[in-house]
């Protein structure tokens, strides 16, 4: 049964000839492209050394006699919107001051300079000219006016010390990419410290799925700001997006994630081994669930980054199940990654608007929605993001040409998949584009991977694009204030190794993939209320993304002969749901959804269940006779065509 039955998603048709000019095409603008970020990187590092001589000059310059006064600079850190205001604000009042001085100056004699130092050294000791003392020879009204700056300098300081103050106590995590996604990604916050010792503004532009990442004290990120990538608009409006503004307890070197789904599922079937097939997100009928727990977070230091996730509870053993890579060779990936759902290291390098290398297990990047429910406008995504991948494990470059387009290549081992099927692994590309803050256009490719087990000769092309819009926006309102849909539409197939992109010919049956789904999203009472509608459809024949019913133990490696996954069997599938979320905190949501699917074969799980009760050829060990998903006399699994479901569930993000 070599097939991979793992979430998936659709593929684009070539025939070899047609697939092989599309890599060298790619190959080459590849190359291109990269060259061109190498360019780019030379020149920021350029740019990288010229502040510091700038810098270092005006050190020795700072201390001129001419100078009347010299002000203490102005910490520099990043600050949100507010800060900034308040910031603008003091130094405002601080160049009036200083104005003011200036005009008293002219009047005053030459004698006020209180630094007797040479025109053209610094100051002793290498301390900034500053007044400690009056001059004996100045009158009692320059002395006076002296005495007034300097008690106006300290109150400002105190006022800068205290708008600082917040935001020098950590980054905040803005959910705007995904995987990101994602999730999210995403992941795009710039970091910009503040050097205190010289005063000079230095922007890391630190762009990542979660927090932004400081740059190491004392070094500089170089050259002038570039805004953050996705940073110009608050997108935790869109599907597959976390929706938390701040993280709490983030510093500058870790900003800690802890994310809890726990539901409850009640399914119109009554499976009686409490067993529910056909979906990536809901597994057991009738009873409370912990589906996930993950502790972990990001870490960001010196531009270098990293990021852990757990995965305890029920996605821990159905996610590993769905990858059939593990059953080529030894050992046993499923185990080695089973309590992991992202973990990767790489580095930002400051070019352009960010460039970010990591490698490691990484939430997928096809698909809307996210692996993690609390991103998400539903609980049960539509088949088309349902059946396609959740991670990858490879290798990703994430170039942010500019602040509102992403560009992201991936060099994976399969499709969703611990380890490769075969011997040629995968290739994609991302494409995210928002050009303002209610649209978000995002398309994702994959192709050339061979990911059909012990079927070398299979290969597999798929895309997955979607556009979301927020088109009502009205956060004032107590009533409805905010509605945005988000629409998919996936298109694949498989060509060799016994099957055709193009239809039943002499080289197999037809193999593809194509399918949509669409969710409107509408807010209420200052997005404390949320209901979602939506839903989709898929066909599928040879089901080669369709999610394997778990009879008698079945995994995508082992398959089964009550559902088969030949070339030309066909499957078709739609359903439809119906969201209703409370929110009373960024950080909680409690939500209640119903659930109908449907497709043309039996393929969900009825009143009679998908477990045999007995085994006669065998003991049965942990609820298998046998071999997973092997045949068993006198047994027949009870699939329905239908299922209507409701799922009650908590969903905790920090």
């Amino acid at each position: 049964m070599g097939r991979t039955r793992d979430n998936g998603r659709m593929k684009v048709g070539l025939d070899g000839s047609s697939a092989m000019w599309v890599f060298l095409t790619i190959a080459f603008a590849g190359l291109g492209f990269m060259l061109y970020v190498l360019v780019q990187l030379f020149r920021e590092s350029m740019r990288a050394m010229r502040p510091e001589r700038r810098v270092a000059n005006s050190l020795v310059r700072e201390h001129r006699p001419e100078r009347v006064l010299m002000m203490k600079p102005l910490k520099s850190s990043m600050k949100d919107g507010t800060h900034m205001k308040k910031s603008a604000g003091i130094r405002t009042a601080r160049i009036t001051v200083l104005l003011a001085t200036l005009a008293f100056g002219v009047a005053a004699p030459n004698r006020l300079l209180a630094d007797d130092a040479s025109k053209d050294g610094p100051a002793e000791g290498g301390r900034r000219s500053k007044i400690e003392t009056p001059n004996p020879g100045l009158t009692e009204r320059e002395r006076w006016l002296l005495e007034k700056v300097e008690q106006l300098e300290k109150r400002v300081a105190e006022l800068e010390g205290k708008v600082a103050r917040p935001a020098e106590a950590g980054p905040s995590q803005d959910s705007a990419d995904p995987g990101t996604a994602p999730g999210s990604d995403g992941p795009m916050l710039a970091a910009t410290s503040g050097n205190a010792r010289i005063g000079v503004k230095v922007s890391n532009a630190a762009i990542g799925p979660a927090a932004g990442q400081a740059t190491e004290k004392g070094k500089s990120g170089g050259g002038r700001e570039k805004a953050a990538p996705f940073a110009f608009a608050d997108f935790t409006w869109l599907n597959g997006n976390s929706r938390t503004k701040d993280t709490p307890y983030a510093t500058s070197f870790f900003t800690p994630e802890i994310r809890a789904d726990v539901d409850y599922n009640y399914s119109f079937n009554h499976p009686k081994d409490d067993t529910i097939g056909g979906s990536s997100e809901v597994f057991r009928h009738g009873e409370v669930q912990v589906t996930q727990l993950g502790v972990g977070g990001d870490f960001h230091y010196d531009n270098v980054r990293a990021r852990l996730m757990t995965q305890f509870g029920m996605y821990s053993q159905t996610t590993p199940r769905n990858d059939a890579s593990p059953a080529r060779g030894q050992w046993n990936l499923d185990n080695a990654y089973r309590y992991i759902s992202e973990a990767y290291g790489g580095y930002h390098f400051n070019a352009l608007h960010g460039i970010n290398v990591d490698a490691g297990i990484f939430m997928s990047y096809i698909g809307l929605f996210s692996y993690y429910q609390f991103d998400n406008w539903a609980y049960q995504p539509s088949y088309v993001s349902s059946n396609t991948p959740w991670f990858f494990n490879g290798v990703r470059v994430q170039i942010f040409p500019t602040e509102h387009l992403k560009i992201e290549p991936w060099f994976t081992n399969g499709w969703q998949s611990y380890g490769r099927f075969n011997n040629r692994p995968g290739i994609g590309v991302q494409i995210l584009w928002r050009p303002n803050g209610w649209l978000s256009v995002l398309g994702n490719q994959y192709m050339l991977g061979e990911e059909a087990l012990g079927n070398p000769g299979r290969v597999r092309y798929h895309s997955d694009d979607s556009i979301e819009i927020k088109y009502f926006d009205k956060p004032e309102n107590t009533g409805l204030d905010k509605m945005a849909f988000s629409l998919t539409g996936d298109i694949g197939c498989e060509h060799g190794g016994g099957v055709s992109c193009w239809g039943n010919s002499t080289k197999g049956p037809k193999q593809d993939f194509l399918g949509f789904m669409f969710y409107n999203r509408f807010w209420f009472h200052r997005d404390r209320f949320g209901l979602t509608l939506g839903g989709g459809k898929i066909n599928n024949p040879g089901r080669y993304l369709v999610l394997l019913p778990p009879i008698n133990g079945a995994t995508a490696a082992s398959g089964t002969p009550y559902f088969t996954e030949n070339p030309g069997d066909p499957f078709k599938a739609w359903d439809a749901s119906a969201t209703f979320d409370y929110m009373p905190s960024q950080y909680i949501t409690f939500r209640w959804e119903f659930d109908h699917r449907a497709a043309n074969v039996p393929y969900f799980s009825g009143p009679g269940g998908v477990t045999p009760t007995s085994c006669p050829s065998a003991p049965l060990v942990e609820n298998i006779c046998g071999s997973p998903g092997a045949f068993v006399p006198g047994f027949a699994p009870d699939l329905k065509k239908i299922e209507n479901r409701i799922n009650l569930a908590i969903l905790v993000k920090f």
